[in-house]
């Protein structure tokens, strides 16, 4: 089955929310106040996401953490050549988290995450310069993951369980540069697909080379979602036998590619952790971006983006300032793993600077309101695609593109 265009819909989704790709970085407020940091850190239940090993670890029989951010971004597009610009109108997007962990035994722990790494909804204006290439999306994704925690002894820690995910999109762009119906209205195709699932799976483990010192570890699997029933809806199509288009069912493959996360975290001066995560994500997967019809009178169409493998360098600290107030700050660097020629309008980003702050209120012994911050800076990239091709011939889509994103998060904690 061919990979069609349900791909892009879900790269475009996550890459204007900072992310490598279309991976969403939001997975808890503790953590992403400090650098989206949490690999070896054991804090809360959280580590159902960064680490399932760490659970066994947690002080308290039960733990729940649940939360949401809000996702304000902006990219702006320019061809200082024709003097063609645009900006994405986009609402805001709200990722959101809940986490359960529950100490069965001294040596055995549960837990259960719901989260969303991929969601969002985006909007370039009408018509714009590279409307053959995206118009808008709407896209929602929930990973649902059990997982189960147990130690060997106080050092040495294991962890893991499935991953389901589900998900739905629906994405719009017009048909080529120029095609329109009789009363000038632009082609255009609705790609729509729900009830899209999959299985994959994650593994970790957390070693405590000291009572400070910790060293922690996280694989995540790469899951195929495939969209057998998804539908494609033409409008504005000239009644003509050189445009056979008519609405007809799609077939659809989204690779989410697997992971690597290694990391450790330092406790000093008794009030103070300093954490450092290595992700490598494997983008490699991503080969092209095919649309495949049922009916075979439409063309098919193949778009190539040959993404590379990249890392994101995550730093952050905590500092416990007093019994009721915990702060933190972080800081991580996230590489792009798009290729020179290969910079499609739905993956509009570049290297990226990201700067998180946020705190934890502690309300009494068991109620805790955690709150972040994020700023992303992607570099300004002047940069083309040059795969996009009509009646055989290829025509580069170029540009300088500058993207920016705000996010506040709002969280709480409860456990006994």
């Amino acid at each position: 089955m061919k990979k069609v265009l349900l791909l892009a819909v879900f790269a475009l989704a996550s890459a204007v929310t900072y992310a490598g790709g279309y991976r969403v970085s939001l997975q808890g407020n503790k953590a992403l106040a400090m650098g989206h940091t949490g690999v070896a850190v054991i804090n809360s239940s959280e580590s159902v996401f960064f680490n399932p090993a760490a659970l066994v670890y947690l002080e308290d029989k039960f733990s729940i953490s649940a939360g949401v951010h809000g996702v304000f971004s902006n990219i702006a597009y320019q061809d200082s050549e024709t003097g063609a610009n645009a900006r994405t109108d986009s609402p805001v997007g709200t990722p959101l988290y809940l986490y359960a962990s529950y100490q069965a035994t001294d040596w055995l722990a549960f837990g259960l995450g719901v989260y969303t790494p991929y969601g969002s909804s985006v909007e370039y204006e009408d018509d714009w310069a590279g409307s053959h290439l995206v118009n808008n999306i709407d896209l929602q994704a929930i990973y649902i993951q059990p997982t189960v925690s147990f130690k060997i002894n106080d050092k040495l820690s294991f962890g893991g369980g499935p991953i389901y995910v589900t998900g739905s999109v629906n994405f719009n762009r017009n048909l080529n540069r120029t095609l329109t119906d009789l009363d000038g209205n632009r082609a255009n195709v609705t790609i729509d697909a729900s009830g899209v699932s999959s299985w994959g799976w994650v593994a970790s483990t957390m070693v405590n080379l000291t009572d400070d010192l910790h060293i922690g570890a996280t694989y995540r699997s790469e899951i195929i979602l495939d969209a057998e029933d998804g539908t494609a809806e033409f409008e504005n199509i000239p009644n003509s036998p050189l445009t056979p288009f008519e609405n007809t069912s799609i077939k659809a493959s989204l690779p989410m590619p697997a992971e690597m996360t290694v990391g450790m975290s330092y406790d000093f001066c008794e009030s103070w952790t300093f954490a450092f995560d290595y992700n490598r994500t494997f983008w490699d997967v991503y080969n092209s971006l095919d649309i495949d019809f049922a009916n075979e009178a439409i063309p098919d169409s193949k778009n190539a983006r040959n993404y590379k493998n990249s890392s994101i360098y995550r730093f952050g600290m905590q500092y416990d300032a007093t019994k009721m107030f915990t702060l933190r700050a972080g800081y991580y660097f996230d590489e792009s793993p798009v290729r020179e020629g290969y910079f499609a309008p739905e993956t509009p980003r570049n290297d990226s600077n990201n700067f998180t702050a946020g705190l934890t209120v502690n309300l009494g012994e068991h109620l805790q309101i955690d709150a972040s911050f994020l700023y992303s800076h992607f570099k300004e990239v002047d940069a083309s695609y040059n795969y996009y091709f009509e009646n055989g011939v290829a025509v580069p889509f170029k540009g300088t593109y500058k993207t920016n994103a705000f996010v506040p998060g709002l969280g709480l904690t409860y456990k006994l």
